[in-house]
């Protein structure tokens, strides 16, 4: 007569089921934190693209029009609204005598909103410019 062996070969049906819980619990953070990376990279770069705008407005102000007429709004790609701001500086409170200045300063602020799903969020940046007195 031929000896059976009582052991068998392989893996049971519960050391399956915790080797698939076990990689379905991995897959599932691995893949939390490449979408969490994800959406880091849009955010950053719609950051970027409103500081870019917010930057050629502030260069645009006093160039393309005087800084009196400065103010303005519009959008942009249809997703970000931008607004200029020009005020112009008292000269005394900064410590120059305003008769013998030929220049007047202005303080421009541009600023760029968008909205980004449930959060609305905005760029705000703030120069001092001069411009010839009339």
């Amino acid at each position: 007569m031929i000896g059976k062996s009582s052991h068998q070969q392989g893996f049971s049906l519960l050391e399956i089921l915790i080797a698939f819980s076990i990689l379905a619990l991995s897959l599932g953070i691995l893949l939390n934190i490449f979408s969490g990376g994800l959406r880091r990279t849009i955010v950053s770069e719609e950051y970027q693209q409103a500081v870019i705008i917010a930057q050629s407005k502030l260069a645009a102000a006093g160039v393309e029009s005087e800084l009196e007429d400065a103010d303005g709004q519009g959008k942009i790609q249809e997703k970000y609204a931008w607004s200029v701001r020009a005020q112009p500086l008292d000269i005394e409170k900064i410590g120059l005598d305003d008769e013998k200045t030929r220049l007047s300063p202005y303080q421009v602020t541009v600023r760029v909103e968008w909205s980004a799903g449930k959060n609305d969020r905005q760029v705000e940046l703030t120069t001092i410019k001069l411009s010839k007195k009339q």
